[in-house]
């Protein structure tokens, strides 16, 4: 049995170019509020039950990884799950708050159940788009 510790997970820090931007990008597709910022450089996200949040830190030397990855280009180094209930509504919202849809969708995955798309500041996939 591991050791207990005293440390907690209380969020994901992701880099981009524009926090600011960022920030209200997924404030409003995820319905979270901006609870803390520093500067123009760096905000905090927490849903409305306080669990765990997001954080976003602009960098002046980000840059966007491609997707699908290709040899000697920026790779993603994260992505996130997202579950819903309804794809194309979902879909529509994130563009509408600032995502586009890739151009490359997975050939191997059901395209009525799944949907990449690209945040603001380029994180491929932000969400895997998926009917929960």
């Amino acid at each position: 049995m591991p050791a207990e510790s005293n440390a907690r997970l209380t969020g994901v820090c992701i880099d981009c170019r524009d926090a600011n931007e960022l920030a209200t990008f997924y404030a409003d597709l995820l319905g979270w509020d901006v609870v803390a910022t520093h500067g123009v450089n760096w905000c905090q996200l927490r849903p409305p039950d306080g669990a765990m949040g997001l954080n976003i830190q602009g960098e002046s030397w980000y840059e966007p990884p491609t997707w699908p990855e290709q040899r000697d280009k920026q790779h993603k180094m994260m992505h996130f799950e997202i579950g819903v209930t309804d794809l194309d509504a979902a879909a529509s919202r994130a563009i509408a708050a600032g995502a586009r849809e890739a151009a490359d969708q997975p050939a191997d995955r059901d395209q009525s159940r799944l949907r990449i798309m690209l945040d603001p500041a380029g994180h491929p996939p932000i969400s895997r788009l998926s009917p929960t």
